[in-house]
């Protein structure tokens, strides 16, 4: 019973996430940061519903709760990982929306697609090491 609605609630979750990546990817009229950052927060979305759901439903399957040692360290690495990206991918997204509200005439001159790529990359590069910073380890 409950195996069947953790299945669907992953698969809607990646299923509707992969459509929206799809969907930016080939509407040449949503490319533009907003959307690409969408795109991203996505991707992020189901990397971060990927990192638990398969262990999780594996186990409710064969009726096991045992994970190995570097198992568990790999799941909270990239439980972190993820999860801090998703937070430094929303700052990116709201420095998008500020510069949208407060400069509207500036907007394409200061969101330029660099500054877009070098958004995701540094909130890549500080998600990475951000789970050796926290306390839980």
């Amino acid at each position: 019973m409950y195996y069947a609605l953790f299945l669907g609630m992953y698969l809607t979750t990646v299923l509707g996430n992969l459509l929206i990546i799809l969907l930016i990817r080939l509407d040449s009229r949503l490319h533009t940061p907003m959307y690409f950052f969408l795109s991203h927060l996505a991707l992020t979305d189901i990397s971060f519903s990927s990192v638990t759901a398969p262990k999780m439903l594996m186990n409710m399957l064969t009726q096991t709760q045992s994970i190995s040692y570097a198992g568990c360290i790999s799941q909270a690495y990239f439980f972190l990982l993820f999860g801090s990206l998703g937070s430094f991918l929303l700052t990116s997204v709201a420095y998008d929306r500020y510069v949208a509200i407060c400069h509207p005439l500036h907007y394409t001159r200061m969101m330029r697609q660099s500054l877009c790529f070098l958004l995701v990359l540094v909130s890549w590069v500080f998600s990475s090491a951000s789970p050796f910073c926290t306390p839980s380890f």
